[in-house]
């Protein structure tokens, strides 16, 4: 008989060389860093994390014969980062989707770069190229608009990339944090004064719709990149970045304690544990 269990656990872990390092050498399974990343994507700059820094979270850890194969949900977590501490909780505010609210930690991201006209290529592994003839991946979406529609950035970021990428033509790509980065292909032309190294802001004009590479058209071929992997950018969860509604506030305060007493009831239970083992 398969043994799984689901169990509530908590760590707290402080920065000496790296996250995914610092996690393993307390114990941790290093799947909890790519959670805690991704809750602290739009707060954090992974890439300049201090030494000091350090993070609390209370979450739960899937188990198969008494070993890690997955982490579940994270309920509470606090980082402390150059010497803010960023709260997250996991909490469903009435219909609202997002879990991991906070208003500091999270800028969405807009639904689409463009004012589209029509959706001609999804995501898949498996289409047609319509230049090539022949089957390859196509990790992004085309939305089909006139040639010079302005195109905008989905969200804050640094130009990392303006240029010539062969088949995809004029390209823009953006890194938007330490985990998400953003490509946009076949441009005609880009926005004045842009360059690599630019900082831009959300809905901030990059560049415009055009044909140039291997194209049958005008249109833009839009890519997300998550950790580096393609994802499919009509299926990205958009945190949301509004307040939590008044009627719930108190709930949310109270759910937030919650957590708190959970987490230190665990780790008290833990501290004498390990007092009775000493004796």
């Amino acid at each position: 008989v398969e043994e799984r269990s689901l169990q509530q656990r908590y760590a707290t872990v402080t920065i000496e060389s790296s996250l995914w390092n610092d996690l393993q050498k307390a114990g941790v399974s290093p799947l909890l860093a790519l959670k805690i990343s991704d809750i602290y994507a739009w707060a954090i700059d992974f890439f300049s994390l201090q030494k000091g820094d350090s993070f609390t979270a209370l979450y739960d850890e899937l188990l198969f014969e008494g070993e890690t194969v997955d982490i579940g949900n994270i309920w509470y977590a606090e980082f402390n980062h150059a010497g803010k501490t960023y709260y997250a909780v996991n909490y469903k505010d009435g219909e609202k989707s997002s879990l991991y609210w906070n208003e500091s930690l999270r800028k969405a991201f807009l639904k689409a770069p463009l004012n589209f006209f029509r959706i001609t290529s999804r995501f898949t592994y498996s289409r047609k190229h319509p230049v090539l003839k022949i089957v390859r991946p196509h990790t992004g979406v085309d939305y089909a608009a006139p040639k010079g529609t302005p195109v905008m950035t989905i969200g804050d970021g640094v130009v990392i990339f303006k240029g010539w990428s062969g088949g995809g033509g004029n390209t823009i790509k953006i890194r938007h944090n330490s985990i998400y980065t953003t490509s946009y292909m076949h441009l005609s032309g880009y926005a004045k004064g842009l360059a690599k190294g630019s900082r831009v802001k959300q809905g901030e004009v990059i560049g415009y719709v055009g044909s140039t590479g291997l194209s049958t058209g005008p249109h833009l071929d839009f890519r997300v990149y998550k950790n580096g992997t393609p994802i499919d950018p009509l299926k990205m969860e958009s945190p949301s970045v509004e307040p939590i509604s008044k009627e719930n506030m108190e709930n949310f305060s109270a759910t937030m304690q919650s957590y708190r007493f959970r987490l230190d009831s665990l780790r008290t239970s833990q501290h004498v544990e390990s007092l009775l083992n000493v004796l």
